[in-house]
């Protein structure tokens, strides 16, 4: 069942925000969606972080023409009766800082200056917008999450708050993530970089005032990444070695039905997707590393958590690797926290946790199931005093 038509909400933060790279940004924006209601004690709210070039609509429908609109990224997952379900949930999508889909970014207008932020836009990490979401959180009353939950750059924000705030987390659900990039993960995000950077329409960053956007660059970032979220085995499937006009054309234009869906998928995200924004959050990808502060030592880094842990990964994920899952479920029962773990075997890659899979939604399903009997015990328990 679908949560039908929402909308998105926004709230003003005028108090500084300090920043890991000791900047700070005020005066600034956050766009938030919520489904569901939020129950008397406030015991029921989870919060759902997005990966990178998602945003804050995590379910339900926009209104468009014909009644036709932009559907939520998770709706599979989050809605009346899905998994993460709205009629016992209320839950909470959250649009990050440095994103183009509404929250303060390098596109709005810096008040210091008057003119777009671009480049000027200060770096944030992971931790700086797990930051934010809790000043969000304090202003909607919610002093404590039933559960943090993403998938991919979401599941990083998920582990981070679980040590930034453990007593405001009770369950952690880190989805197709990792504790940190590997030096090839680093290198994909530095290639699609550079694309940009060297987009002679970047304008070092200040493309607004030029009336253009490094359309070029953008293209080429976004297929660089969408490879790395795909299997070998899904490619294959999905395309093989197909000739888009039947034989080799003896040319540099596109020959495989590969190449026609890359430049497509780059196509369409240089039409919605700012530049700025996208080095930008792939700088936080780069730069999270919990473990860094603690000699590399993932289990001293996660020693001070207190939550409940859910963790999925996928077989054919090369980008976040099942092996990756293991260092932090390892990490966790060496702090001897309780700690769910499934390991599903799907041929999707990366792009796993978004798609439908029976075995997979029906973990998520089971786990917040088992959040919810622990929610009515508690009020079981809290009448019962009273």
């Amino acid at each position: 069942m679908s949560l039908g038509i929402v909308s998105p909400q926004s709230m003003h933060f005028s108090a500084p925000l300090p920043l890991q790279s000791g900047a700070s940004i005020a005066d600034y924006t956050l766009v938030y969606e919520t489904y569901g209601a939020l129950n008397a004690d406030h015991s029921n709210a989870v919060l759902v972080c997005h990966a990178l070039n998602a945003s804050h609509h995590v379910a339900g429908v926009y209104a468009g023409p014909g009644g036709t609109g932009t559907v939520g990224w998770w709706d599979n997952m989050v809605g009346p009766g899905k998994p993460l379900d709205t009629d016992r949930f209320f839950v909470i999508g959250v649009n990050n800082l440095g994103s183009c889909f509404g929250s303060t970014g390098p596109m709005h207008v810096n008040p210091a200056t008057g003119k777009p932020y671009g480049v000027a836009f200060p770096v944030v990490t992971v931790e700086d917008w797990v930051q934010a979401q809790a000043r969000l959180a304090d202003a909607l009353g919610i002093r404590q999450f039933a559960a943090v939950m993403g998938g991919s750059l979401g599941g990083m924000q998920a582990m981070a708050w679980s040590m930034l705030y453990p007593e405001r987390i009770r369950h952690c659900v880190i989805i197709a993530a990792t504790p940190k990039l590997s030096a090839q993960n680093i290198a994909f995000n530095d290639v699609a970089r550079q694309a940009i950077l060297t987009d002679p329409d970047y304008h070092g960053g200040d493309y607004y005032a030029h009336g253009v956007v490094p359309k070029s660059g953008l293209r080429v970032a976004r297929m660089v990444g969408h490879i790395t979220y795909l299997s070998d085995d899904d490619m294959a499937e999905k395309f093989g070695r197909a000739l888009r006009n039947g034989d080799y054309q003896f040319g540099f234009g596109i020959d495989f039905e590969i190449e026609s869906y890359l430049r497509y998928q780059g196509d369409k995200f240089s039409e919605y997707f700012d530049a700025n924004t996208y080095l930008l959050i792939t700088k936080a990808l780069d730069y999270f590393d919990p473990a860094r502060a603690f000699d590399g030592d993932l289990t001293k880094a996660l020693a001070g958590t207190r939550s409940e842990f859910l963790l999925v990964s996928f077989s054919t994920d090369w980008r976040f690797a099942p092996a990756r899952s293991h260092e932090i479920v390892q990490a966790l029962v060496n702090n001897k926290r309780k700690v769910t773990y499934a390991e599903i075997d799907a041929p999707h890659g990366h792009d796993a946790f978004l798609l439908e899979d029976a075995r997979y939604l029906k973990v998520v399903r089971s786990y917040y199931n088992n959040v919810w009997q622990e929610i009515e015990r508690g009020r079981v328990a809290d009448k019962a005093r009273a």
